[in-house]
């Protein structure tokens, strides 16, 4: 019987977890870890709560999760509850599939200001994460700066500009939904470091700015190269393209018919917070220098101007948390890794392997190829394949240490309990407290 462990439980997790099974069948035993009682990650906690048929994938996990071959094992901090060398002792490959939880750093002046999150606190905060329920962003200010070009960016500000109405059918938690209810936002700043043909987001996504209820996308013609150029862009990119084209074509007598706008301030580069008039405390503005390209990088100009920002949200990337004793790559913010392999018996998966990039899908082929990879060293012998305890040794490790594990059919009443919760229309109302997700799995 082949024993493998799994930290992390998000697309990467499971994506391995159904590779291993087609590699092995009823030959292998897969533990599937998690720090929180809940399963699913990034599709938990980082899909925007008003994306659902993004979030059905999860249904897919869970054919994987309930075969009888794969366990889950919620409530478990891989470095804290249980090392990595005990895992290896007990399993015959260990695979990390962290993700990347945390935010990049804007490493500029004034970056201690209050109300300036990243978007890992932030999305967290209106996805429900337990570490971030009680981020309590300040919404009362008229004007919000979210500083990125990729997909992130753009859900956070289409969370802000959204009505309530608008958020029927999504899982919002209630306190963000509130919070969000009350906003008295009506400019929302889109910060891009270079220009329109440089863009990191997806049509789609794009598109949907175009069909809010209560807000509009700005674009500055100027900031527009010639249209003969966008003939040379990758397809997907030149869509996006179309559609900034489209933003910046709205004519300016229908400018100020919805309450909220949604301004792209693109070749706009941040250097600085400031406090705001009257508080040493709290953001005002951001201080942004002018950029030109060259080759294909940002460069600035020396002209600076200010941004009003009461709020600041930074959405500029990700990076996987360090694991004691794990070899780590600092400066790409992933576990230091040759196409997967970190030591003998030990590998990395999706973010926590390539860092933050790509989409759901990309999870699946590299999942997949991390299953081969430890066949290959299992036939290599670089594996020992001599028989481990596995998943029973570890539930001996857990009662010893007084472990409070959470298993899949604990998640499923988890589930039926936030489900019963939801609010009209709405898919399920998430528990937000650790401890009140392990109580209901005992109602």
């Amino acid at each position: 019987m082949r024993h493998i462990a799994i930290v992390g439980s998000g697309p990467a997790g499971y994506y391995t977890a159904e590779a291993a099974l087609k590699q092995w069948g009823e030959n292998v035993h897969i533990d599937v870890f998690d720090a929180l009682p809940v399963p699913y990650g990034l599709i938990r906690t980082g899909v925007a709560p008003d994306h659902q048929s993004i979030k059905a994938v999860a249904r897919r996990f869970e054919k994987t999760a309930l075969n009888e071959n794969v366990r889950f094992v919620g409530n478990v901090k891989v470095g804290e509850n249980v090392n990595i060398a005990t895992l290896q002792d007990l399993y015959h490959a260990v695979v990390l599939a962290t993700g990347a939880p945390h935010d990049r750093q804007l490493d500029i002046p004034g970056r201690d200001l209050a109300n300036i999150f990243g978007s890992a606190a932030f999305v967290g905060w209106y996805n429900g994460h337990p570490e971030f329920a009680d981020l309590a962003p300040d919404l009362s200010g008229k004007n919000a700066v979210v500083i990125g070009m990729g997909n992130v960016a753009l859900d956070v500000a289409r969370i802000l500009a959204k009505s309530r109405a608008e958020f029927a059918g999504s899982d919002i938690v209630e306190h963000a939904l509130t919070a969000l209810d009350t906003s008295s936002l009506s400019s929302i700043t889109i910060l891009g470091r270079r220009g329109p043909h440089q863009v990191m987001m997806t049509p789609k996504e794009l598109g949907e700015l175009m069909h809010l209820d209560r807000a509009s996308p700005r674009v500055d013609s100027a900031d527009l190269p010639d249209v003969s150029t966008d003939a040379l862009l990758e397809p997907g990119v030149r869509k996006s393209v179309t559609h900034l084209r489209s933003f910046a074509s709205i004519p300016e007598n229908m400018r100020g018919k919805k309450p909220v706008e949604i301004d792209f301030d693109l070749f706009a580069s941040p250097v600085a917070f400031h406090p705001a008039k009257g508080s040493s405390a709290s953001v005002g503005e951001v201080e942004v220098e002018e950029t030109r390209i060259e080759a294909d990088r940002a460069v600035g100009t020396g002209k600076k101007y200010c941004v009003p920002a009461d709020l600041v949200v930074t959405c500029i990337g990700y990076r996987t948390s360090p694991i004691p004793d794990i070899p780590f790559d600092e400066r790409a913010g992933r576990f230091a890794n040759n196409e997967g392999r970190i030591l003998p018996g030990l590998y990395c998966v999706g973010w926590a392997r390539r860092g933050p990039s790509g989409t759901i899908g990309t999870n699946r082929p590299d999942g997949y190829s991390i299953a081969d990879l430890i066949e290959q060293d299992m036939a290599n012998k670089v594996i020992d394949t001599s028989d481990k305890a596995g998943r029973n040794g570890f539930d001996t490790f857990a009662a010893q240490h007084n472990l409070e594990l959470v298993r899949f059919s604990d998640w499923q009443k988890i589930d039926e309990a936030e489900i019963a919760a939801a609010r009209d229309g709405a898919p399920r109302e998430k528990f937000v407290d650790i401890a009140e997700m392990i109580a209901a799995r005992k109602a």
